[in-house]
């Protein structure tokens, strides 16, 4: 259930059925602003984190201003799966987006078992898109511009979503949630074909971790990794200066994170912290916590849950993650969970737990290396030196991950003694208490939130369960509309469904929560999308006599 807290919400309250409407209420204040500064593919290898190699200044005073996570945590190393669980409060394999991009085939089931068809995510009933929520509630949402889902967002979820999105656009007053996504760290960034930033730090100067071996190429991955987060950092100055000019700011809660580890070889897909531990800043205006350290485990999952929170909704108990501000604060976990499934054209089937210090990690194949063989990172010129590594041995210690042709069972690591996490204590004595009772907190995670990934083949998860037994992605039932007393009220029989509609020719989508006005004649255009269904468009036309008409669907 969601609803919302009417004492605290200004003139809007939620119905039984999640619909925000119209209250007369007393001194309530305005509610909050609310912006993610998205980064790509960045650890945090910042002078707020303790990483001094290149300067940061604006994202040094944001920090000052912000509380400082130093355990937050992305839920899969890769991006797809990880932005699955930021939009919808979830796990990616409880809802079948782990596998990173969800098909690139048209095929149907019934072609082969072993067939990989395009297929989306399917959540449970009770999930949306947050945002949806949010619109709900009276903000306006922005998204500017990465979806990046695993599956095909209603179009319910956002007024913008583009290039151009924009919280400028919206209606004078209006609450809003902007996303906006810095692309300029990611992976390929670091390919020979990609724009060079101004050189901040040069590759002779940068320092390398133990598992790299010290080669020009390697050298020149990182260097240009640095110094685009100095790049980065410009936008983040102009992105809290358009706030400042608005007079915005003190109105704005604003989120910096990025949306996994940094995107080098045993950083991106990688269970370790290099892959997985993420930057966190959160600024609160008038907070008495700014400048503080919070130490509490904060995973992706929990994002979607803080944000409805901070908004004052209630967010739904059903899902994976817990708010972890706002008055809907509960206590979490004190673990974050992480998994690595297949990555492009590879497979990798591992799982992981951390509960900020120690990390444990599983690998169901062992009989394959660390360092897989994906056509993508081969464009990084650094990974035929890793290769090359692989194939001649270690020269160092550190480096047994890079170069080994198998992998362990079960790996544990103590990131206060070694940060990077490159000396195995799962075979030392003096932890197996540590290793057992995380073994024992992955076994139950992956139990109670049902672990898709660990259906193979994939094309029988995709059958099973996301398509109930069936050889095609399933379709959303129609939308059904009735016009009475002026008004037309819309519903679908699936239950899961976002409900949408819009005067035909215009651009953006309307959330449907209840009987909206419309006039004789007057052209609506109806939609009903349940997440990972297609979607069911139906154009109706008002009629002069009281009575239904749709006159299209598609």
């Amino acid at each position: 259930m969601i609803r919302c807290v009417g004492a605290l919400l200004t003139g809007m309250a939620v119905t039984a059925s999640g619909a925000a409407e119209p209250i007369a209420a007393e001194g309530d204040a305005p509610l909050p602003n609310l912006v993610w500064l998205s980064v790509e593919d960045m650890s945090p290898w910042l002078p707020c984190y303790g990483d001094s190699t290149v300067a940061t200044p604006n994202i040094d005073r944001l920090a000052k201003s912000s509380v400082r996570y130093a355990n937050a945590f992305a839920t899969s190393p890769v991006c797809a799966p990880a932005r699955s669980s930021l939009i919808t409060g979830m796990y990616a394999t409880a809802i079948g987006s782990m596998h990173h991009r969800v098909g690139s085939g048209r095929a149907r089931l019934s072609s082969g078992a072993d067939v990989r068809p395009k297929y989306e995510a399917v959540p449970p009933p009770f999930v949306r898109c947050f945002p949806e929520l949010l619109r709900r509630a009276g903000y306006y949402c922005t998204n500017n511009s990465k979806t990046d889902y695993q599956f095909k967002a209603p179009a319910t979820v956002w007024n913008e979503s583009s290039p151009r999105a924009h919280w400028k656009n919206r209606p004078a007053g209006a609450p809003f949630f902007a996303v906006f996504n810095y692309e300029g760290t990611h992976e390929s960034q670091a390919f020979p074909r990609a724009k060079r930033r101004p050189e901040v730090i040069a590759a002779s100067d940068v320092p390398l971790p133990p598992f790299y071996p010290d080669t020009p190429a390697v050298r020149d991955g990182m260097a240009r990794t640095y110094n685009n987060i100095a790049a980065m950092d410009a936008w983040v100055g102009e992105r809290l200066e358009e706030l400042q000019e608005s007079g915005l700011l003190d109105n704005t809660i604003v989120f910096f994170f990025s949306d996994h580890g940094v995107g080098l070889p045993r950083g991106k897909r990688s269970l370790y912290d290099t892959g997985t531990r993420v930057p966190l800043l959160i600024r609160i205006p008038d907070s008495d916590r700014a400048g503080e350290t919070d130490t509490r485990v904060v995973s992706f999952i929990d994002f979607a849950p803080t944000v409805l929170s901070l908004a004052r909704i209630e967010p739904d108990q059903r899902l994976n993650g817990v708010p972890f501000l706002g008055p809907f604060e509960r206590p979490g976990t004190g673990l974050a969970f992480a998994h690595a499934d297949r990555f492009d054209e590879v497979y990798d089937r591992a799982r992981s737990v951390t509960n900020g210090r120690y990390r444990y990690v599983r690998n169901y194949d062992v009989d394959m290396p660390y360092l897989l063989r994906n056509a993508y990172r081969e464009n990084l010129p650094m990974t035929a030196d890793l290769y090359a590594l692989a194939e001649g041995g270690a020269e160092r210690p550190a480096q047994w991950q890079i170069a080994a042709q198998t992998r362990v069972a079960e790996e544990l690591y103590d990131s206060a003694s070694d940060p990077w996490e490159v000396r195995n204590l799962a075979d030392d004595a003096d932890h197996q208490a540590m290793l057992a009772d995380l073994r024992s907190k992955l076994d139950q995670w992956i139990e109670q939130t049902g672990d898709l990934g660990l259906i193979t083949p994939e094309s029988k998860m995709i059958r099973e369960r996301l398509w109930n037994g069936a050889d095609a992605q399933p379709t959303t039932s129609p939308p059904r509309c009735e016009y009475r007393n002026g008004r037309l009220a819309v519903s679908c029989e699936m239950e899961g469904a976002s409900l949408g509609y819009r005067n035909t020719g215009d651009k953006a989508w309307q959330v449907y929560d209840g009987p909206v006005k419309a006039d004789p004649g007057q052209r609506l255009q109806v939609l009903a999308h349940r997440i990972g269904f297609k979607p069911v468009r139906t154009e109706y036309r008002v009629p002069s006599a009281q009575r239904r008409q749709p006159v299209s669907s598609d």
